[in-house]
């Protein structure tokens, strides 16, 4: 049963030189105890998409249209109070700085507390036990000491740690992690990564993962959204897009990824280009001027703004490229590529 769904949300802010287009038209579902990655570049809308969900966007000068379906309720018409009631308790977030995410000024413990008692009428004894009980949960060694530290005393993985306890410590049904890994050794990112896909089976939550590591929604997601320019180019389950990818640009994001499974003999290869202004998106296929297949299209990658149309069992692509065209390429051009590299 669906949990979360996004219809046609579009998260559009003014600024001096027009109107920054952060998300456009973005639609996707999410059922309970399953994981959606969402990756793409910086810009492309992943972070806005999240605070959108939170209601985070709200009172400022976002303007938000679509809907924003969560377990049954609809939160862009909601009221900030009300939304604002769901945080924490139904949905929550692990921000990608936990130290800047964190009052530098009150100890660990005294935020998870905060936090707790928001939505459940305990003591401040009850709420601190809880707090530790989180800590120990998440693997922080000594946490009846460290309940008492400030997020500066912590190391980085502690206070990722710490971020997801305190996330986590009213059970919310919809867990939402930006960049969860970001600025963390290869061996700390793993023990995130194993945490995470620990607590969301014991918690059995909803998790959006938000990424530009395709190596991280490898290890967690069920399916993988692929955004740019605020929209969906690509969207399939991880086994789809790992194996069977269908969009230039998600060809260039597996071609720039590291492999360790196997020796590389080639440098990895970037993406051409930059990834667009998202007040002025080019018009056509937003990644046309970046993408080596356009003039495959006899024009229409910059007149005419591809649909996000269904290639097989659920995979969704964004692309002027016929689906023979598309797979066609991947099988004869890129994926070869990818294996002898």
């Amino acid at each position: 049963m669906t949990f979360l769904e996004l219809k046609d949300l579009r998260i559009h802010f003014p600024s001096d030189d027009g109107l920054v287009r952060s998300v456009d038209g973005l639609s996707f579902r999410l059922e309970r105890g399953k994981t959606l990655g969402i990756v793409g570049e910086s810009g492309s809308g992943k972070s806005v998409t999240s605070l959108g969900i939170l209601g985070l966007h709200k009172g400022g000068r976002a303007k938000i249209s679509g809907e924003i379906w969560l377990d049954g309720e609809e939160l862009v018409s909601a009221s900030a109070e009300h939304v604002r009631t769901l945080r924490g308790k139904k949905m929550a977030m692990i921000f990608q700085d936990p130290l800047s995410a964190m009052h530098p000024f009150y100890t660990v413990g005294a935020q998870i507390v905060e936090a707790y008692r928001i939505h459940h009428d305990v003591s401040k004894k009850v709420a601190r036990k809880h707090a530790i009980e989180m800590l120990d949960r998440v693997g922080i060694p000594q946490p009846d000491r460290r309940v008492d530290s400030y997020p500066h005393e912590f190391s980085g993985g502690m206070r990722q740690r710490a971020m997801i306890a305190m996330a986590l410590s009213c059970d919310p049904e919809l867990l939402i992690a930006d960049e969860p890994t970001t600025a963390l050794d290869v061996t700390v990112q793993a023990q995130i990564l194993d945490l995470m896909r620990d607590l969301q089976r014991d918690f059995n939550a909803a998790l959006i993962i938000i990424t530009h590591d395709l190596g991280v929604v490898a290890e967690l997601s069920d399916d993988i959204l692929v955004m740019y320019a605020g929209k969906a180019i690509e969207y399939g389950t991880s086994e789809d897009i790992f194996e069977r990818p269908e969009h230039p640009y998600t060809w260039g994001l597996l071609g720039s990824m590291p492999r360790l499974d196997r020796e590389r003999t080639e440098r990895l290869m970037p993406i051409k280009g930059s990834p667009p202004s998202l007040i002025n998106v080019p018009p056509g296929c937003a990644f046309n001027p970046r993408c080596v297949y356009g003039d495959r299209t006899g024009g229409r990658s910059t007149t005419e703004v591809p649909e996000l149309l269904e290639s097989e069992g659920g995979h969704l692509v964004r692309c002027h490229l016929s689906r023979d065209e598309r797979r066609t390429v991947w099988e004869n051009e890129i994926k070869p590529n990818l294996e002898a590299s």
